[in-house]
């Protein structure tokens, strides 16, 4: 029987006194991340019970809205190619993928 192993991803949340994100940091050993802080974050999970996505989206105070709009531009970006990866679905890749590309130009996000 193969050896079990186990990684660990740690998120932090620094709150303020009315539970608004004022810090966010995260450790990924295994991916040589230790404490590193980020202004945003999106975590999805899948619930196979209730065949729901349970989501986790946090942004600090500081996090620019240029930024979070490049932000969303990389992760949508990112989930056309997972789900490319996950579904072998080349056309429907190409449709988000389109639309990744039609997000970036009407935020003008493209130089």
């Amino acid at each position: 029987m193969a050896k079990s192993l186990q990684s660990t991803i740690e998120l932090t949340v620094q709150l303020d006194e009315n539970r608004v994100p004022e810090k966010l940091h995260w450790t990924a050993q295994d991916g040589g991340i230790k404490n590193e802080e980020a202004k945003a974050m999106m975590l999805s999970v899948w619930d196979h019970k209730t065949q729901e996505t349970l989501r986790i989206d946090l942004w600090t105070k500081e996090m620019p809205v240029d930024e979070m709009k490049v932000f969303f531009h990389q992760t949508l970006v990112a989930m056309a190619n997972t789900f490319n990866r996950a579904t072998q679905d080349e056309k429907m890749t190409e449709t988000m993928k389109d639309f990744c590309d039609y997000f970036a130009e009407k935020l003008e996000l493209k130089k």
